[in-house]
């Protein structure tokens, strides 16, 4: 299916493109999430009409984006768990966990979908880096320390 992006998506393309996508990325999640217009005649006429006020409010999604990631970036947060003398968790931390700390913690907008945990939900005490994706430009390293509270 073509497709008109409304805004830049991962691996797929910028603001203001027409790709052809699998049909149920597009039905599923590009247009659900006004990510993405089917390609008609109509649809491209009226994206540029739009183009200005899409652009501007892409710079400043990105903008927002970049402010929270200054403050964010190398940012070590804190989680206590209950935890085995052994160092093991009893149950684990994993992106929710973290999103919800971070917003308690003042930064405003960071949803669990942003949370990049490459080795899966934390089980252990310890230091655990991950990445932040709060646009798809701006990208926050953080460590996440888990202290063990025993039981």
């Amino acid at each position: 299916m073509q497709i008109i992006l409304l805004e830049k998506v991962v691996n797929v393309g910028d603001l203001g493109e027409v790709v052809r996508v699998k049909d149920g990325f597009a039905r599923n999640f590009l247009i659900p999430q006004k990510k993405a217009r089917r390609a008609t005649e109509k649809a491209l006429k009226e994206f540029e009409e739009r183009r200005a006020e899409l652009e501007r409010l892409q710079a400043e999604k990105l903008a927002k984006a970049q402010a929270v990631g200054e403050k964010l970036n190398d940012y070590v947060l804190v989680i206590a768990q209950k935890a085995g003398v052994d160092g093991r968790l009893f149950g684990s931390v994993t992106n929710m966990d973290i999103a919800t700390a971070l917003t308690e913690k003042g930064f405003e907008g960071v949803h669990k979908s942003q949370i990049r945990m490459t080795e899966g939900a934390i089980k252990a005490i310890g230091e655990h880096g991950l990445q932040v994706s709060l646009h798809p430009d701006v990208l926050c390293d953080i460590t996440v320390r888990v202290e063990g509270a025993l039981s």
